[in-house]
Order: C-alpha cells, then structure tokens, then sequence
C-alpha cells in the first residue's frame, strides 16, 4: 500500500515539475538574456521552486482523496434530502466563507484602501465581494435544479456588468473588474465544482457536463457588479478624495516594497493557511453532521486528504514566496523602468502563459473536466487554451494600460464577443468556458499580474495607478473564455468535417 501511494506521489511530482517548467523558461530566459545578471539569491530560487512542485503534488492527491470526495457526497445527499432552502444555505455559506478568509481578496482590499485615502474602506469592500460570491454560488445551484441553460444567466449578468459600468466611478471600474478574478480560491474551486458535478449527476434529466460546471463563473460575474454599486455609494459621499498625486506616492511606496522570503515566516505562513481552510472544512463539517446527520464514509481518508491539501498549500505559497516572487517582480519592475513596450509585452504574455500552466485551481478543474466528459476534453490541451487566453489578455491589458485607454472600452467588446461566440459554442464546452475565466487568476497569477500593473502605471507618465494600475486580472478572467470556446467550435468543426468525410 505504501509503495503504491509512493508511485502515486512520485508520478504527481514529476507533474508538477512540468507545470513549473514554461516559468523556469520565462524567468531564465529575461533574466539572462533581457536583464543580463544573475539573480542573487538563485539558490534560493531553484529550492522555493522545488518546495512549489511538491507543494502542488500533494495539493493535488490531497483533492483525489479528500476535497472531491467530499463535495460530491455533500451534493448527493443534499439532492436525497429534497430540501432546496438548506442546499442553498449551504452555497451560500460556503461562497461567503471562503470568500471573506480569501488572502488574494484581502490584499486587493487593502491596496485599494491605501491608494484611495481611506475612500473605499478594505472590510466594507470584501463583505461586499463575499455576499456577491455566496449570493452567486446559491444562485449557481438553482440553476442546476432549475435545468436552465447557463447562456441566459452569464449573458444577463454581463449586460447588467456593462450597463452598471456606466453609472460607476472610473475608480472603481478596474477594481470591479479584478474584483471578479480573486474571489475564486485555490481551495474553493476544488469544492464548488464537485458540488456543481456532484449535484448534477444525481438529479434525474441533468447532464454533469452541461449543468455540473458554472458555479464558479456565477463567482467571478456577481462580484462586478455588487462592487460597482459600492462604488456608486462610496463615491456619492466623498469625504475623503484622493488626489493624484497621494495616489501614485501610495502606490510607489507600496509596490517597490517587494516581499523577500524569511524563515521567521514559516510558522505564521501555516498559521495563516490553516486559517484560510477553516472556514471550509467549519461548513462542510457542520452541513454533514447537523443538517444531513449522517457520518462521513472513509472519515480516515477524508481528513487525509484534508491534511495534504493545507500542507500541499502552504509548501506552495512558501516555495512562490522564496522563489518565484521576488524575481517576477524585479524583472517586472526593470522593464517597466527600461521603457522598452514590446519587452513588456512580451514578458506579460509570457508569465501570463506560464503562470497559469501552474496554477493549482486551473489543474482541479481541467482533472475533473476530463474525468466527467470521458476523456473527450483532455485537461493538458484545456489547460493549454485556458492559458494561452491569458496570456494573450495580459499582454492586451498592459497594451491598454500604456495607450491609457479607458478598460470598459475592451471589457465591453470582450464581452460582447464572449455573447458571440456562446451563440456558436457546442453546449458542452461553454460552462467550462465560464469557469475558465474563475480560475486563472489565483495563487500564482494574481500577485504578479497585480505588480506588473501597477508598475506600469506609476512608471508611465500621465497615468493614474488608481484608474489604470487595475483590471490586468479582469483581462485575464475574460479571455479564457474565449479561447476555449474557440477551442471548443474548432473541434466541433474538425469533427463533422471528419464525419462528413466517412
């Protein structure tokens, strides 16, 4: 059993080596040939990347035995019981709960308290981002029990983003935008989706493909338009207004404070990724044993699982601490001081690529995608597309930040093309779409891509960073959809061709 489960492991590591490889690539590569120097702390780097690979492999086998499991179960029972108002309590307590501990979503909150002078206030905005996320995966499920087609509650949602957009301050558009990229966690996803899976296997006439994806792109839609309305609020009592000026001081006193790795650390960095999983395993926990009252089967292995995702978690978010971090954003920042725009570009296209690769909460959903469509969408090829979406939307996005184009202008047309290319998509492909959009900007993407922006707006003249430095996360969330539902009318198109052919 023993030598099993370590064949097992051994197999996810050597996964995982592969994921973290188009990083390696990205970094050597601007490092040695852009940048020209080595970095100081190189043996440094290459451990933290190591600790990040076996962070993501136990991560993963933890989800297999634990996460998955679990959610799907819950759903199950929930289905059995036939009581839709606790269903719906606990999707919405699961998206408010994780969604208040999320770290990405605290220091958004945060960076944006700081650049506006205390006019947006951090808690009020994340209460805001977690109701919108719990009101969203309640919503989620009762479409599922609904049997509605996702096109028309996406589609709705974004007519209703764009025309609130109208209405809101340009402060808070980009801030919006990103809003809806960080709310989804690396735990979270894990547990929405097998609820989605689980809850649409085990309803009669429901199809898991169709129906059991989307709960995550309810997550990343309703918090766009909830943190506009904020923004209307807050800015109709403006007794704080930001200048300028103070703005980009805040920034550049906050973004050239670039985190280096201390062991001290160690202790509060589990502490602190204990703390973000409580709240899931609190509700999950409660839900079973108060509400369903019914015991959990293989407890044994459920726990172990558990156990290997905090740890998996916590080797993964020190490793990107000593590793991966403190590099991107030095050569984020050295470019963006060459004033070389197709260098910047380039490398946010391709740490946009790269860091999506390995992003744990994109590897979760592609796993199940695959398990639950019978292998007919292969998750190295869906993680491919998902992340070539992205990198194309970070390079476009820092694109517009250097032309100072106003971001509703591309979020718009995006969306609008998004409206387009639903009515074309094969039904199977276009709720895994949405999800994609939830799921790339997490653990990995999200500090990075939240530097680069900012960077680029303090350093270029003439741009706000509170106005311009947002909403790369928002073009990151949006594109993924794209390419996969191109992705998705290619393959429809090459398969009747082939039919046709017979």
């Amino acid at each position: 059993m023993m030598k099993e489960s370590l064949k097992i492991f051994a197999g996810d590591l050597k996964n995982s080596f592969k994921d973290l490889l188009p990083i390696i690539i990205v970094v050597a590569l601007f490092q040695g040939l852009i940048i020209q120097a080595v970095p100081e702390n190189l043996a440094s780097i290459v451990i933290g990347l190591t600790i990040v690979a076996i962070g993501l492999a136990l991560f993963i086998r933890g989800l297999e035995l634990g996460i998955f499991p679990i959610g799907e179960s819950l759903a199950v029972d929930f289905a059995k019981k036939g009581s839709v108002f606790w269903l719906l309590l606990f999707a919405f307590t699961i998206g408010f709960s994780t969604t208040v501990a999320e770290p990405a979503l605290i220091a958004i909150a945060d960076k944006a308290a700081l650049i506006s002078n205390g006019l947006i206030d951090a808690f009020w905005l994340r209460m805001t981002v977690a109701l919108s996320v719990g009101f969203a995966i309640a919503l989620g499920v009762l479409r599922i029990l609904f049997g509605h087609p996702i096109a028309y509650y996406i589609i709705s949602g974004y007519i209703l983003v764009v025309v609130v957009t109208f209405f809101a301050p340009v402060e808070i558009i980009g801030l919006a935008y990103d809003s809806g990229g960080v709310t989804t966690s690396t735990v979270t996803v894990p547990l929405v989706a097998a609820l989605g899976i689980g809850l649409a296997s085990s309803i009669k006439g429901r199809n898991p493909v169709i129906d059991g994806f989307g709960l995550i792109a309810f997550a990343s839609l309703t918090p766009m338009i909830f943190v506009q309305i904020y923004g209307i609020i807050a800015y109709s009592f403006p007794d704080a207004p930001a200048t300028v000026q103070t703005t980009i001081q805040a920034v550049s006193d906050h973004a050239h404070h670039i985190d280096t790795f201390a062991w001290s650390n160690l202790f509060y960095d589990l502490i602190g990724t204990i703390k973000d999983v409580t709240p899931i395993i609190a509700v999950i926990f409660f839900f079973q044993y108060v509400i369903i009252k019914k015991s959990v089967a293989h407890l044994h292995k459920i726990i172990t699982g558990m156990i290997m995702v905090v740890l998996g978690l916590y080797a993964f978010i020190i490793g990107l601490e000593m590793g991966l971090f403190p590099i991107g954003e030095t050569i984020a920042f050295q470019l963006t001081d060459r004033g070389n725009n197709l260098l910047i570009y380039l490398f946010a296209f391709m740490i946009g690529f790269s860091t999506t690769m390995a992003e744990p909460a994109l590897l979760a959903i592609a796993i199940k995608a695959e398990e639950i469509s019978e292998g007919n969408i292969k998750q190295n090829v869906l993680r491919i597309v998902v992340a070539l979406g992205v990198a194309i939307g970070i390079g476009l996005g820092s694109y517009r930040i250097v032309a100072g184009d106003p971001i509703h202008y591309y979020i718009v047309a995006g969306y609008m093309l998004v409206i387009l290319f639903t009515y074309f998509a094969p039904k199977y492909i276009i709720p895994i779409a949405y999800d994609s959009g939830g799921v790339t900007t997490s653990t990995v993407t999200v500090p990075l891509v939240a530097a680069l922006g900012l960077g680029l707006a303090e350093n270029i003249p003439g741009r706000n960073p509170l106005i311009d430095g947002f909403g790369l996360i928002a073009f990151a969330s949006l594109f993924p959809m794209l390419t996969v539902m191109g992705y998705g009318i290619h393959a429809h198109y090459y398969k009747s061709k082939k039919e046709s052919v017979k």
